[in-house]
């Protein structure tokens, strides 16, 4: 196409070219090259070779100062350079791309004189590191570095938006924002246009992107275009930064017995691999409560240290209980840190300066502050796990005041200093090994274990005026060793055959055990072993029909092995759970750990029964019982704890036990498990637990009943109902709440109610919770919590706790 201009401009249609050098040169070279090429056949060729001449020099003299590294794209309707003003423009539909910056306009003017870039018309600057900008105009410098912009709207990748009059980027790192706003936006799969609820007035707004921080001057924060709350200066971290040296928000408390107070808490960035958090509460009531967290992270792993106390100004409002001290406070740590692939080590250690400080300043994160310390070394492969750990346990309940404190005279414990009765385990070791090639045809395991534990004080209750010993003064060691191998065999007719086999040997060693426990053996040392063999047998026949099959599965199992010897003559502190349903009923040995062994010949049976739609609900089904065919019943024999006599197992007709699970599909599933009596099959230990979600509803209801157990000094039966459900109302907005009932007792257990907004900028939640299940003098512990968020600028938090 021919165009004819005047001779001092050179003009062209839509061009796009690749070039390399600075902004102006690249500019001139992609105006020059294509307006040549589309006006060549226009014009004389005298004026031809005089303009290709002069831009040749303009080129050469250039291209010698500049960067010829980084590459340019231009795209426009049109593009012009004016001679006599030194000044090259773009227009229509315009795009650059360079160094990683877009820019689209509707009009874009390079003046060469001054090195300026002028953008009109829908400005649109995309930059590297994801900043969207839009402006009705835009000046900048020739790298793109600095310059001003009007009536601008900023985008960041954080989803956090500046908008302002007008701004002015310095030194390519500082922008400054006249009339400015900071707020969040939505994701793109949110509602369009939906209005953030809060936001950030200022006349001035400075954001460093070298510092990383971002300054508000003469601000106020404004909920729902209202003005809430006027700030003069204030200051935040970058949406980039994740840490900063900085004032965090604080939170505020209020509780009958600390007062009112407010949590400030500093943060310290002092590397990226550690970091110090100071925070200090002043508590009209109690005085200065001081915090420090200190983290690191290191080559193979990392570890943090909790401190916090303070010396309580009014120790009388906590009565007589152990919180009536002056210095009060709490030491935690832990770390986890990795020796290679397969081996880590790590601690969780904790000490308090009594047992009811985390409760009475639960307001505080003390971090991994808890009842539990543990100090471990795990290793663990493809065949064998290695789990060594030492614990020491701290309790929060408060001492027995007296035994006229107990309703059952028939159930009394003996001695009131319960942290004495709390052993120190040193260690407990796990060993599991599963080998890799075939013995006999077979699978064969070994597990080992090792368990070694001092208590100060005999852990014993009276019962019906009866002894029973749940913990020995004294030190015990226990070291156990089991091998078990098993194999299977299917026949033609799709019958399972496991044979099976397994022998545990034990070894005990008992140091200064308390004597006045008659029942126990004067050896220091005992050892035993218990061999077996079994088979089990499973026939499960698939019927098909239109939509669905179904399983029927007859299970029989046979275990043939000598009686348990030395019952109740040795220590028992790991095998006091008796646990006999659905889930146990064929398992080889039925005590949940090493200090018993279950003996004599024993028969398990059951009949299993699936049933599954094709997309849709399924429903599985169990029942089965157990029978002590030969020698000594295990459960019916008392150790020094007698806790198997309620089991289900205690006679040669074990109680049944049965199990139903059905799930919809749809979001509703429901499960339960129960044993019943073997002589009137009576309910003896039930569990019923349904969850489900039916549109804006989510809620989990559970019930619970166990059968009384005198024996172990349980002298009533125990029924609850546990309860929760969330209901979500339009959008955004939620309430929540749940129970825990003592049927028996006819008493609120635990309750709370409340309520939340979340969006992806605000966040608040209430919450107000009922607690009458601790022993600590109190009837009830009552709570509030109230948490406030604002993405990016930080969440704060307010409780107050009330006591009758």
């Amino acid at each position: 196409m021919a165009v004819a201009v005047p001779s001092q401009t050179v003009r062209s249609t839509r061009a796009a070219a690749p070039l390399r050098g600075s902004l102006a040169l690249r500019m001139l070279r992609c105006t020059a090259l294509a307006g040549l090429t589309a006006l060549a056949p226009a014009l004389s060729g005298d004026l031809v070779s005089t303009s290709a001449h002069a831009q040749s020099g303009t080129l050469e003299t250039l291209g010698a100062t500049v960067d010829q590294s980084e590459p340019l794209l231009l795209e426009a309707d049109e593009l012009r350079y004016d001679f006599d003003r030194d000044l090259i423009s773009a227009n229509g539909d315009v795009q650059i791309y360079y160094g990683g910056n877009t820019v689209e306009a509707n009009q874009v003017e390079f003046d060469r004189k001054q090195n300026r870039l002028r953008a009109n018309g829908n400005v649109r600057l995309t930059e590297p590191n994801g900043n969207v900008l839009r402006a009705s105009s835009m000046e900048l410098s020739e790298d793109l570095r600095d310059g001003f912009v009007a009536a601008l709207q900023l985008d960041t990748p954080q989803r956090t938006r500046f908008i302002a009059d007008g701004a002015r980027r310095e030194n390519g790192n500082r922008t400054t924002f006249d009339n400015g706003i900071y707020t969040v936006y939505t994701r793109p799969t949110s509602p369009p246009g939906k209005p953030p609820l809060w936001r950030v007035r200022a006349a001035t707004i400075v954001h460093d992107e070298t510092e990383r921080t971002v300054e508000f001057r003469d601000a106020s924060l404004e909920f729902f275009g209202r003005s809430l709350v006027y700030l003069p200066y204030f200051s935040m971290a970058d949406p980039t930064v994740k840490r900063k040296t900085g004032l965090l928000t604080p939170s505020a408390v209020v509780g009958d017995r600390v007062g009112v107070g407010v949590t400030v808490p500093y943060y310290f960035a002092l590397d990226p691999n550690y970091d110090l958090l100071l925070s200090a509460t002043p508590l009209s009531k109690q005085g200065l409560l001081t915090q420090a967290e200190w983290r690191q992270r290191l080559i193979d792993g990392s570890y943090s240290i909790n401190v916090g106390g303070l010396i309580q100004a009014r120790p009388g409002e906590y009565g007589t209980s152990s919180g009536n001290r002056r210095f009060r406070g709490v030491i935690a740590t832990e770390g986890a840190f990795e020796i290679n692939q397969r081996w880590k080590w790590g601690w969780d250690l904790s000490y308090r300066s009594d047992r009811a400080f985390l409760n009475d300043y639960s307001f505080a994160d003390f971090g991994n502050a808890s009842d539990i310390s543990q100090i471990y070394l795990t290793g663990q492969s493809e065949r064998n796990r290695f789990d060594l750990r030492s614990y020491a346990f701290r309790v929060s309940q408060e001492d027995y005041a007296a035994a006229a404190t107990f309703n059952d005279p028939n159930y009394l414990p003996v001695g009131s200093r319960l942290q004495d009765k709390q052993p120190f385990v040193h260690p407990v070791l796990d060993y599991n090994y599963i080998f890799e090639d075939p013995i006999a045809g077979g699978e064969l395991s070994l597990t080992g274990n090792l368990t070694s534990l001092t208590r100060d004080q005999t852990d014993a209750i009276r019962v019906g005026g009866t002894t029973r010993f749940r913990g020995v003064e004294g030190t015990f060691t226990r070291t156990s060793l089991r091998a078990d191998w098993r194999t299977t065999v299917i026949d033609p007719l799709g019958q399972v055959f496991t044979p099976f086999a397994y022998v545990k040997g034990d070894l005990f060693f008992l140091a200064s055990q308390d004597k006045t426990v008659g029942a126990l053996t004067d050896e220091s040392v005992v050892g035993r072993i218990m061999p077996a063999v079994g088979i089990d047998y499973r026939f499960p026949i698939l019927g098909t029909f239109n939509g669905g099959n179904q399983i029927f599965e007859p299970v029989a199992q046979l275990i043939v092995r000598p009686n348990e010897g030395r019952i109740g003559e040795l220590p028992n502190e790991d095998a006091q759970s008796i646990v006999f349903d659905s889930t146990t009923l064929f398992e080889y040995d039925k005590f949940s750990g090493f200090d018993r062994s279950e003996g004599g010949t024993r028969a398990n049976i059951g009949l299993k029964y699936s049933l599954q739609f094709d997309n849709s609900f399924s429903m599985n089904a169990l029942i089965g019982r157990s029978f002590q065919l030969a020698g000594t019943n295990s459960f019916k024999t008392a150790d020094i704890l007698d806790a198997t006599r309620s089991s289900g197992l205690a006679s040669d007709q074990s109680d049944y036990v049965s199990s139903l699970y059905f799930d919809s599909r749809q979001g509703f599933r429901i499960g339960a498990q129960a044993r019943f009596d073997h002589d009137n099959f009576a309910v003896r230990r039930a569990q019923v637990e349904a969850s489900g979600i039916y549109g804006p509803v989510t809620g989990n209801l559970a019930y619970a009943y166990l059968s009384a157990q005198p024996n172990i000094g349980i002298p009533t039966d125990r029924e609850e109902v546990i309860g929760s459900a969330s209901l979500r109302l339009q959008e955004n907005w939620r309430v929540f709440g749940s129970v825990r009932y003592d049927l028996q007792s006819n008493n609120m257990v635990r309750d709370s109610v409340g309520f939340g907004y979340d969006d992806e900028g605000f966040s608040v939640s209430f919450a107000y919770s009922e607690d009458r299940s601790r022993n600590n003098g109190q009837t009830t512990d009552r709570l509030f919590f109230l948490r406030f968020g604002l993405r990016t600028l930080g969440d704060t938090q307010f409780s107050t706790n009330g006591n009758n």
